[in-house]
């Protein structure tokens, strides 16, 4: 079949920044490539061809980009470039390094030619998990519904020995409460997990990043034998060591956006002393590279030097013809592979298109599975819970213990129901903030490789939280109730439990929508408590709802605290007598008298259950329909 042209997608909707997690909306921008030469000797059909590729270990695919430009749209309405007019190819069997300074758009690239997702930077993963669990979860994902159970263990095996993470398996991931795999082993695991379904093309951005010099040679050493074994594989890195540069087959030489070389590594110091660049002996190439293409702002004088060297290094590549790809291209070379182009490559996997994952009913089993081993294995954060709720609850009934009938107990007992409400409210807030948008991290890389729907996650993620979720309020109630001597009937007692457990429900749900919106942990934990407070001063204590402005009367009644505030009022109050004090000017006698003193006069268990549980199902919706509305979104490449 002969040459053809193209249109491939390119992804970069969205770009985390590594510092703040900020999303970077390049979607705004103006998105646009030229066409994509496709070069097939094989004489099936490109689609039949690609299905092929992932069923031989022989397989291997050229990835080629021809005038690839990206530019972003400002709010003054002009245009900032980011990338423009680069052209070049990423080898099977050879390892290609995307290099230059801090902006020089490597990571808009690599974005640009991977398209759903790659190794990034960051390794994030289910903590209390351990390697095996995570690579044969993903396997059975990705693969479950293509390949057997057993399958996909032997593909887990292999990928594990491959990555030399053998001794490793049995061993969790780990965070910063629990000891882990190191930074090294954390970073093979990523890439373990973009093996599934073995792809002729990966990915890597900065993968050495965060890493010791050993462990980062290590990572390279991986990412060399998986290229030698055939794969393409891409990185970006901004400055190695020289035996890291000493492994790549070719590099792309990044500034401003433009390219100033692309070709063997080898050959890279032989280019630049042809243009009058000699890079001194015993010195780190790399080095020398980095410093020979940025531009340095530190004074006037050096950045108009370094500005006008680096303009004309770009000058020079393209005048050279802009390409310069090595003596062992496949096109002439292996002229009976099949050799892919950018429109099949940029799903990264291009054989995963033809493997179907898991039946929705057995992604919920498989997600609830690992939700389950989080929650249950996260000791730390179970007895911490356990033991901060113990606390406020010893605290609290030695402060209100063994409340009496007198008119002052009348207040006491309003206090003790509205620092309970609170507690509740707040404890359950910042663990969702803490562990949500964390998750949420994961949860979209993996569904960037279409492994499973929002639907079968969320169901499942709220089945495995219910029973712990519920443990806590539970053990709080059974400590303050008796404490306090509140109402003695037992079916007073499990109504007041049964509100603190549905109020607990009611904030988690609300941690999960304020989680879903923040970019960060950080960002979550400064707006959950934000919207807590809100919901604190119209709980009804503070201000009654007659007093409230028409246009802040909503926020009463969206007020998860104010409805479980009255619930626990009401159930407690009503009934009740208290002594008259001949002291006080006015009394109040029952605790209906109470009630009506504070708004509450209408109150009751079941109203207040039924309020709490809309809020409930909303902040559910809520949640679901972000994190759906979140899913990575690829936009087509435009013609220039």
């Amino acid at each position: 079949m002969g040459q053809g042209l193209v249109d491939f997608v390119l992804g970069a909707a969205v770009i985390v920044a590594p510092s703040h997690q900020l999303p970077v909306a390049l979607g705004a921008g103006l998105l646009k490539a030229g066409s994509s030469v496709i070069q097939h000797r094989s004489q099936k059909r490109a689609a039949l061809a690609i299905s092929e590729a992932g069923k031989t270990a022989d397989s291997k695919m050229l990835l080629e980009w021809d005038q690839l430009s990206c530019s972003l749209k400002k709010k003054d309405g002009s245009r900032k470039d980011i990338l423009h007019g680069l052209s070049g190819a990423a080898q099977p069997g050879r390892l290609l390094a995307l290099m230059g300074p801090s902006g020089s758009g490597k990571t808009t690239m690599l974005s640009a030619l991977a398209g759903q997702g790659y190794v990034q930077q960051e390794d994030v993963f289910f903590s209390q998990l351990t390697v095996r669990e995570t690579l044969s979860l993903a396997a059975e994902l990705r693969l479950g519904a293509s390949q057997a159970s057993s399958q996909c263990q032997e593909v887990v095996k292999d990928i594990l020995k491959r990555l030399g993470l053998t001794n490793s398996a049995d061993t969790v991931v780990g965070d910063a409460k629990t000891r882990g795999l190191s930074g090294g082993e954390k970073k093979r695991l990523s890439i373990g997990c973009e093996l599934i379904g073995s792809p002729l093309l990966l990915f890597a951005d900065e993968p050495t990043t965060g890493l010791d010099s050993f462990q980062a040679e290590k990572v390279m050493q991986t990412l060399k034998d998986l290229a030698s074994a055939g794969h393409t594989v891409v990185v970006s890195i901004h400055q190695p060591r020289s035996s890291i540069f000493a492994m790549f087959d070719d590099v792309l030489l990044l500034t401003e956006g433009g390219c100033v070389y692309h070709g063997p590594a080898a050959s890279a110091l032989e280019y630049f002393s042809h243009q009058g660049f000699e890079c001194p002996e015993r010195y780190n190439p790399a080095e020398f590279l980095a410093d020979l293409i940025s531009v340095d702002y530190a004074a006037a004088d050096s950045e108009k030097e370094s500005r006008k060297r680096v303009l004309k290094l770009l000058d020079a590549w393209a005048k050279s013809g802009g390409q310069h790809l090595p003596e062992s291209s496949p096109s002439s070379s292996q002229p009976e592979e099949m050799q892919g182009s950018a429109s099949s490559a940029i799903t990264q996997q291009a054989p995963e298109q033809h493997c179907r994952g898991c039946g929705k009913l057995r992604q919920v089993q498989l997600l609830l599975g690992r939700s389950w081993k989080q929650i249950l294995r996260d000791r730390y954060t179970n007895i911490s819970r356990a033991a901060t709720n113990v606390n406020s609850a010893a605290v609290f009934g030695a402060i209100f213990w063994q409340l009496k009938r007198s008119q002052t107990s009348i207040q006491d007992r309003m206090g003790l129901l509205q620092v309970c409400a609170i507690n509740t409210a707040m404890s359950s807030l910042i663990k969702t903030l803490n562990v949500f948008p964390t998750e949420r991290v994961v949860v979209e890389r993996e569904r960037s490789k279409r492994s499973y729907a929002v639907a079968p996650y969320f169901i499942s993620k709220l089945i495995a939280e219910s029973p712990i979720g519920a443990m806590f309020p539970l053990l709080f109630g059974s400590i303050v109730y008796p404490a306090a001597g509140l109402h003695q009937r037992a079916s007073r007692f499990l109504r007041f439990m049964g509100l603190l457990t549905l109020e607990s429900f009611v904030s988690s749900s609300l941690g999960l929508a304020v989680g879903a919106v923040a970019p960060s942990t950080e960002a979550a934990l400064a707006m959950g408590p934000a919207v807590i407070l809100i919901f604190v001063v119209f709980g009804g204590y503070y201000v009654n709802d007659k007093s409230v402005p028409r246009a802040l009367q909503w926020i009463p009644r969206t007020s998860f605290i104010k409805h479980g505030f009255s619930g626990l009022c009401a159930n407690e109050m009503r009934g009740l007598t208290f002594d008259k004090d001949p002291a006080a000017d006015v009394n109040i006698l029952t605790g209906q008298q109470a009630l009506q003193r504070v708004g509450f006069g209408g109150a009751s268990v079941g109203s207040s259950t039924k309020a709490m549980g809309r809020i409930l199902l909303f902040n559910y919706w809520l949640t679901f329909s972000i994190l759906r509305s979140k899913r990575p979104k690829f936009q087509p490449l435009e013609a220039p």
